[in-house]
This record gives C-alpha cells, sequence and structure tokens, in this order.
C-alpha cells in the first residue's frame, strides 16, 4: 500500500517522498524558507512557534473557500433529496472533493 504524502508544513501541498534520509517537510525552497522566517519573525515572542499566523486577505480566502464547500455541500443533500440522477450526483461529488481539496490549504 502507497502512503498518503504528507503536506507541506509552510503551504498544505503534497510533499514528495524521498528514498532515503529525513522526510521532506516542504514542498518547495520557498515554503522552508517562509517558515524561517516566520519562525525569526516569532523568537523571543509569547506567539507561540507552531502558531499560524495569516494575513486578513489570506483568512477571508480561507472564509471564502469553507463558505464554497458549505454550498456544495448542501448541493449534494439537495441533489439527493431529489432522487438526482447517479451521473450527476458522482460529478457533484468529484466537484465536492476537489473544493475540499481545495480547502484544505490555509496559505
Amino acid at each position: 500500500m502507497q502512503n498518503k504524502p504528507s503536506p507541506c508544513a509552510w503551504c498544505g501541498r503534497p510533499v514528495a517522498e524521498v528514498s532515503t534520509g529525513r522526510r521532506r517537510r516542504y514542498c518547495r525552497q520557498s515554503c522552508r524558507q517562509r517558515a524561517y522566517e516566520q519562525r525569526q519573525t516569532l523568537a523571543g515572542t509569547a506567539v507561540p512557534e507552531d502558531a499560524v499566523i495569516l494575513s486578513a486577505a489570506d483568512a477571508g480566502a480561507v472564509a471564502d473557500r469553507a463558505f464554497q464547500l458549505r454550498c456544495a455541500c448542501e448541493d449534494v443533500a439537495t441533489a439527493v433529496d431529489e432522487g438526482a440522477p447517479h451521473e450527476e450526483l458522482a460529478r457533484m461529488c468529484a466537484e465536492l472533493v476537489a473544493l475540499a481539496r481545495h480547502s484544505e490549504r490555509l496559505r
């Protein structure tokens, strides 16, 4: 069985697995750099090191993705209640999974 790729500690994208050595935490060098910069900024403050700090725009984008996901869930529930055909439900479920994957990312 193949392991699910671990998410990037900075952006949440899947991290490519390596055959030897330590497991990678970041999907690319730029994410590693942003994480380093955040750790340096937080050093000596009361903010926990593992805190996720989002700009107002990023926080708004997270809220927007959550709203889109909830709306898609409600659409699927309505389609089920109305006896939608299997093909339509399958399409809606595929869209729902895609939205959920997109919603997992914080940045």
